[in-house]
C-alpha cells in the first residue's frame, strides 16, 4: 500500500490508480517535435512506480536517456464518472508535486513502432511525490510557478496557466473515459525544459505555495 501525506497534518490517504496527461503544455509538445494533440494523451503509472521526496530514483539498465518532468498532481476526493466541469472542480481534494521520470529513448522507439509508452513511463521509481496540501487550504490561482533544477541549475520554470487543459477540465475529461475514485492521482503534464539526468544528479522541484521535493538518481 502506498499513501499520500497531507501537509501540516497526521492524515494519510491510500493511493488508488495514477492517471497521467501528456503534452498538456504546448511548448513542451513542440520541444519534443510533436504537434499539440486535439485531445489529451492519457496513460497510467502503477503503484510500484511511487517513491517520495528524499528517496532515490533508480536508473533502469535498459535505457540510456532518462528525462525529468515536473508536474502538478491532483488527488481525487470522491468517486466520479461522466461529470460536468462544476463537479470536476469539487472532485479535486488536494494538490501535490510529482516527477514523471521518462525513458525518452524507449519512448521514441515505442512511438516509432506504434506501440504504447508503457515501458518508458512505468518503471520502478518513475513517480516521485511530494506531500500534498488540501484544496480547502490552498487557493490555486494558476499564476503559481512550477519549477525544477538539476544539481542546483534551473531547467524548468513556468506558470501553471500555460496548461492547455486546466485541472477541472482534465478531471472532467478523464471521467468521460474511466471512473475516478477517492485516492486516485492525476499528473497534469509538464512545461518546457525537460532534459537528461545521470546517475549522481540531484533533482529539486516544486510549485510555489504547494510543496517541494528532491531525489537523487542512482
Amino acid at each position: 500500500m502506498k499513501t499520500i501525506k497531507i501537509k501540516n497534518s497526521s492524515k494519510e490517504f491510500e493511493i488508488g490508480k495514477i492517471v497521467c496527461v501528456g503534452k498538456n503544455y504546448a511548448e513542451h509538445a513542440l520541444e519534443l517535435g510533436s504537434v499539440v494533440p486535439e485531445k489529451p494523451v492519457i496513460f497510467l503509472k502503477p503503484l510500484t512506480a511511487v517513491i517520495y521526496s528524499g528517496d532515490k530514483i533508480t536508473y533502469p539498465s535498459f535505457s540510456n536517456e532518462l528525462h525529468h518532468e515536473v508536474e502538478l498532481v491532483l488527488m481525487i476526493g470522491k468517486k466520479v464518472k461522466d461529470i460536468d466541469i462544476e463537479e470536476a472542480e469539487t472532485a479535486i481534494f488536494a494538490y501535490g508535486v510529482g516527477l514523471d521520470m521518462t525513458l525518452r529513448d524507449i519512448q521514441a522507439k515505442m512511438k516509432k513502432e506504434g506501440h504504447p509508452w508503457t515501458i518508458a513511463k512505468c518503471f520502478d521509481t518513475s513517480a516521485v511525490l511530494s506531500e500534498f496540501v488540501l484544496k480547502e487550504d490552498y487557493n490555486l490561482s494558476l499564476e503559481d510557478e512550477i519549477f525544477l533544477s538539476v544539481n542546483d541549475k534551473e531547467r524548468q520554470r513556468d506558470k501553471l496557466n500555460k496548461m492547455i487543459l486546466k485541472p477541472a477540465e482534465i478531471v472532467q475529461y478523464i471521467s468521460s473515459l474511466m471512473t475516478l475514485e477517492k485516492g486516485d492521482l492525476v499528473y497534469t503534464g509538464t512545461p518546457k525544459g525537460v532534459g537528461i539526468v545521470n546517475k549522481g544528479d540531484v533533482i529539486k522541484a516544486g510549485i510555489e505555495g504547494i510543496a517541494e521535493l528532491s531525489a537523487m538518481i542512482v
